[in-house]
C-alpha cells in the first residue's frame, strides 16, 4: 500500500485509511488526489475501466460490487496473475465456468464482476493472500490470445455502469429480515445460525451476498444473482431460489 504524506497548502483534507494519515491540498494536487483515491479505496469512474483484463474463473463463487472478499491463490499461473496485477492496475476479473469439472480452459458465462486488489500478502510457502473488492460487472466480448498462462478477455462494461455510483438503494435490512423470516427457522433447523446482528453492521449488498455465498446454491443460481439488475431484484431472487429446496438440502453451516 502506498503511503502518501502532502502538506495541506489550502482546504486541507484528512484521510485515515490502515492506520495512514494523509493530507491532501484538493487545490494543487487533484491528479494525486484520484489516485490516492484508487490505490486505497478503489474508487474508479467510467472511463478509467479497461478494455481488457485477466480473469479468475472459479466455479460456485461470486463476487458482487461493493462487496469484499478473501482469496488464497496458490496455483502457479494464478501466482502469476497476482504479479502481474500488482505491478499494474491490480484489477482482475472473477468469472463463473459453464460447469464445475476441471477443464483447463472451461466455457464461460458471458457475465462476471471486475475486482481492485485492496490487501496482499505473501506466505512463507508462496501462496499469496488476497482481498478483492468488487467494483462493476462486465460482459465477456471476446478472449484474447497471449503468451501469459492465465486467461485474458476483452470485455463491455456499458451495462453496468449504475455499479459504480455509490447512491443507496431504497432497501432497509427490516425489509431483508421480513423477507428471509420464514427461511431463518429453515436455516436453524439444519444447523445455520444467523447472526443477524451482526448482519445489520454490514452493508445490505454484504449482507444479501453473505447469504448466497454460504448457501447452498448451484453455480447456474449463483450467475442467476451475479445478473440482476440490482439489489432488490437480487434480494427477491434469493428468496425464490431458497424457496425452492427442502430441509434435506442443507448441510450443517454458520454465518456470522
Amino acid at each position: 500500500m502506498p503511503a502518501y504524506y502532502l502538506k495541506p497548502k489550502l482546504f486541507p483534507f484528512l484521510i485515515l485509511s490502515n492506520s495512514q494519515i494523509i493530507y491532501f491540498d484538493f487545490v494543487t494536487n487533484l491528479t494525486l488526489f484520484k489516485k490516492i483515491m484508487y490505490d486505497i479505496f478503489g474508487f474508479m469512474k467510467i472511463n478509467d475501466l479497461p478494455n481488457t483484463i485477466s480473469i479468475f474463473p472459479l466455479s460456485n463463487f461470486i463476487i458482487f460490487p461493493k462487496t469484499t472478499v478473501p482469496l488464497n491463490i496458490f496455483e502457479p499461473r494464478y501466482i502469476d496473475m497476482i504479479n502481474d496485477s500488482m505491478k499494474s492496475n491490480k484489477l482482475i476479473g472473477m468469472i463463473q465456468p459453464k460447469n464445475s469439472n476441471s477443464q483447463i480452459k472451461p466455457d464461460l458465462h458471458d457475465i462476471g464482476c471486475l475486482g481492485k486488489i485492496t490487501s496482499f500478502r505473501e506466505t512463507e510457502d508462496g501462496r499469496f493472500l488476497i482481498e478483492l473488492k468488487g467494483l462493476i460487472r462486465f460482459k465477456k466480448k471476446k478472449e484474447i490470445v497471449t503468451e501469459n498462462k492465465y486467461r485474458i478477455l476483452e470485455v463491455d462494461f456499458k451495462d453496468f455502469y449504475q455499479d459504480l455510483r455509490n447512491e443507496k438503494e431504497e432497501l432497509k435490512f427490516s425489509d431483508l429480515e421480513l423477507i428471509f423470516k420464514d427461511l431463518k427457522s429453515l436455516f436453524e433447523k439444519r444447523g445455520f445460525i444467523i447472526n443477524w446482528k451482526a448482519l445489520e453492521n454490514q452493508s445490505l449488498d454484504e449482507t444479501i451476498n453473505a447469504l448466497a455465498m454460504a448457501s447452498p446454491f448451484s453455480l447456474e443460481e449463483k450467475q442467476v444473482l451475479l445478473e440482476a439488475k440490482n439489489l432488490d431484484v437480487r434480494k427477491n431472487k434469493i428468496s425464490q431460489i431458497l424457496s425452492t429446496y427442502t430441509f434435506d438440502d442443507f448441510n450443517n453451516t454458520t454465518i456470522q
